[in-house]
């Protein structure tokens, strides 16, 4: 279920601030036309901690109502407030999303026992399959080996978004909890994460190009690795370009530079910089 290229989607916004649902379908059939393998609701790059929990459900509830089963439908459920992501998690699974992406806890962070059993209060009590997220960048806490291999004894928890940049952690991972699916949370290390055994990346990237992930994940499954490495190193500038502010400033940027008018951003997040904008105008355009 969770390989190949899997976009972490944008919140679209409407000039209010509202969420843009005509604009989130609209993205959401693009994403299908151009071969998307999975979506990624109110993660980071959808703006989730400035989400309501209305709001986020009601972005879950139209994503799978849109994507119809076509293609795995995962929601962002993560909280550093363990009994919160139980509820989001529980909510999430009744609006039909197929799986769940599960941050560690962040600012209030907690000991190795205390992070098996955030993680354990929510696989135990529902039922579709867990991507846990390690994001140290963010969160500052990295989920040790000793804990993931008792995270994956539990029956649905199947994946890990792996976003620390840290390809010696990855290659431990695979080594040493092979039933884990290994996605890459770096648009950057889509191809070293693969060859490490990795199945797929959860990409902001896509939303710009989503046929190019697309094409990245596929050639490398079908064995051509210089035609997927090439595809990485020809979009290493822009990749690079699109965390040059924190995302999903650049990308939402970009988005709006090619006219797709997905809209601002809440607060705290704000416009990029002239400076840091003409990067991103310079490489997006050589990508075309």
């Amino acid at each position: 279920m969770f390989t190949g290229s899997i976009v972490a989607i944008v919140t679209p916004f409407n000039a209010n601030g509202s969420i843009n649902f005509e604009k989130l379908t609209e993205l959401l059939e693009w994403h299908i036309a151009e071969g998307t393998n999975g979506i990624v609701v109110c993660g980071t790059t959808g703006e989730s901690p400035t989400l309501s929990d209305e709001e986020q459900l009601a972005i879950i509830s139209h994503t799978v109502k849109v994507i119809n089963k076509r293609i795995p439908v995962i929601a962002g459920a993560g909280s550093n407030n363990s009994q919160h992501s139980l509820h989001l998690s529980q909510a999430a699974e009744k609006a039909g999303a197929d799986g769940l992406l599960l941050i560690t806890p962040y600012y209030n962070k907690t000991n190795e026992e205390g992070l098996y059993q955030h993680f354990k209060t929510v696989a135990e009590k529902v039922n579709i399959p867990i991507i846990l997220y390690n994001v140290p960048s963010r969160t500052n806490m990295n989920i040790p080996i000793n804990v993931l291999k008792r995270l994956a004894e539990l029956k649905n928890i199947v994946a890990i978004k792996e976003a620390s940049g840290n390809l010696d952690y990855v290659l431990k991972v695979a080594k040493e909890v092979p039933s884990l699916i290994i996605l890459s949370g770096n648009d950057s290390q889509v191809i070293p994460i693969l060859s490490l055994g990795g199945l797929g990346v959860i990409s902001v990237f896509a939303n710009v190009f989503p046929n190019a992930m697309v094409e990245m994940c596929a050639k490398y499954a079908k064995g051509e690795l210089r035609e997927a490495m090439t595809l990485q190193v020809k979009y290493a500038n822009f990749i690079e370009a699109l965390f040059i502010e924190t995302n999903p400033i650049p990308v939402k940027e970009a988005m709006n530079l090619q006219g797709m008018n997905v809209g601002a951003y809440r607060l705290p997040l704000w416009e990029m910089s002239e400076k840091n904008k003409a990067i991103l105008v310079e490489e997006l355009n050589k990508c075309k």
